[in-house]
């Protein structure tokens, strides 16, 4: 094996998020950010001595002709709705060039037999231990089983001289998965147990994102609050040392409404943006999933956010076996009321690896192996309570009825007129994609929307609608 190559990383995404006017879109949602793993190897591989680049497709063209032509090794970092994108990409590899393929993330670390049969070797799990040794011909098995850190401050900070892709907002991964186990969640699973790196080495990364000159910050944990004393000395420390930044947003629960003094240094920190899962207002789908919270605390915790001025992004998963129609409208209703700042309605989607999907399985209810459309916004499962399309509709309607575009001024009147402005795009980008997929459920044969619409009403339906994964195709131009 030659001593220096090039390895290019790949975080590939979907034709739908490749199309611009999506990208567009997703400006107004957020700040660009590149996920941090591809980052993490490529230093390590970069102080190796290699030559490394990342990039990431839902941010910008790739240019494959020209790195086809001078790329020794090829990772391919995978989650499950880009893992079709993934093997067609890594098929073209093969076919175009006499580049290796390694894949690596979520999917294929769950589904790793079906990564190999496109990648030359797939790394299953944390990679921090094995990459350089996968790369320089040292480990040579098809799949090599990682070794989860045990110290996360071994690992590197992400290296973002690799990356080539638009990237406004820095992420920081402070801990590595969650000590709750919600029964469709995946990174809960493939990142347990449940560690935290030290307060130190979290500020000395946030300080390299300062000097950097990053504006935007992410802390992309699981749950962020989930150690609330942690997570307020990591607050006290960036306001004591200046590192702050205009916006962090963070992922939390609902329990942080307990603790007024932590709202007060969350907010202080600039940490002004979170998403909390509320799921469901529905007690008996709450404990299905195992949350572990209550109404009450969904309630505390949507007015104590308003009264700190931090903006909630208010997640809420449809289809539930135990939430009705109304139960749906019912947390959206809530959302509104909040005056949270947006909403993310998931449609439940068993990932491979999750309770969920092994129940699904086992009760014969999944209706589809497509992977791209395992991506929280179609339909893959037989609901309990409604047909496939009439969930996909009340996905629709729960975004419809959230962004409208007169609460636009009140956002704009709660939080500045940057996030009124904001939201009001968001609002039209809705009332376009709702728009879209009605008429591509019509006259669009063969996309999901179509598939779903027709599902209740063709008794084949449910043959047409599994992939030809099984018969070794893979969907072109995922």
């Amino acid at each position: 094996m030659e001593s220096y190559m090039k390895i290019v990383f790949i975080v590939p995404t979907t034709g739908l998020r490749r199309f611009p006017p999506y990208r567009w879109g997703g400006k107004i949602y957020g700040q660009t950010n590149s996920i941090t793993g591809p980052l993490i190897l490529g230093g390590i591989l970069k102080r190796a001595g290699h030559q490394v680049e990342a990039y990431e497709e839902l941010n910008a063209g790739v240019p494959y002709k020209k790195l086809l032509k001078d790329t020794d090794v090829f990772c391919i970092s995978c989650m499950t709705s880009n893992a079709p994108r993934g093997y067609e990409l890594a098929d073209m590899i093969h076919q175009k060039s006499g580049a290796r393929v390694i894949m690596g993330g979520m999917h294929p670390t769950w589904m790793h037999e079906e990564a190999a049969k496109h990648a030359d070797q797939v790394i299953v799990g944390e990679g921090e231990k094995v990459i350089l040794d996968v790369i320089e011909g040292r480990r040579t098995e098809k799949i090599v089983q990682g070794i989860a850190l045990t110290d996360l401050d071994e690992a590197p900070f992400p290296d973002y001289s690799v990356l080539k892709t638009p990237c406004e907002a820095a992420n920081v991964i402070s801990t590595r998965g969650c000590p709750f186990r919600c029964t469709f969640c995946t990174t809960s699973r493939m990142f347990a147990p449940y560690r935290q790196r030290s307060i130190d080495n979290v500020i000395a990364e946030i300080r390299m994102y300062k000097n950097m000159g990053f504006k935007y910050l992410n802390f992309e944990d699981d749950n962020f609050t989930a150690d609330k004393e942690r997570a307020k000395e990591i607050c006290r420390r960036m306001i004591r040392e200046g590192l702050t930044f205009k916006e962090s947003f963070f992922f939390g629960r609902t329990d942080l409404a307990d603790d007024e003094e932590l709202l007060q240094l969350l907010h202080d920190a600039h940490l002004t943006r979170v998403l909390i899962g509320i799921e469901s207002l529905n007690q008996k789908a709450l404990n299905s999933i195992h949350k572990g919270q209550n109404i009450e605390n969904i309630r505390r915790a949507g007015k104590a956010c308003e009264k700190y001025h931090i903006r909630v992004i208010a997640s809420i998963v449809l289809g539930l076996d135990e939430d009705t129609r109304e139960d749906m409208d019912r947390s959206v209703a809530f959302a509104k009321s909040i005056h949270a700042y947006q909403l993310q309605p998931a449609i439940l989607t068993p990932y491979p690896g999750t309770p969920v999907y092994e129940k699904f399985k086992k009760e014969n209810r999944m209706i589809t192996d497509k992977w791209d459309r395992f991506d929280m916004m179609n339909v893959t499962f037989l609901p309990k309570n409604m047909t496939p399309w009439e969930l996909q509709e009340e996905f629709y309607h729960a975004a419809r009825t959230f962004y409208q575009f007169s609460d636009a001024k009140v956002i704009g009147q709660l939080y500045g007129k940057e996030y009124g402005r904001r939201r009001w795009g968001l609002a039209l980008m809705t009332k376009l994609g709702v728009w879209g997929a009605h008429v591509a459920s019509r006259i669009g044969k063969g996309s999901v929307y179509y598939d779903l619409r027709h599902f209740e009403k063709d008794a084949n339906a449910q043959t047409e609608y599994s992939s030809d994964h099984r018969n070794g195709h893979q969907p072109q131009g995922a």
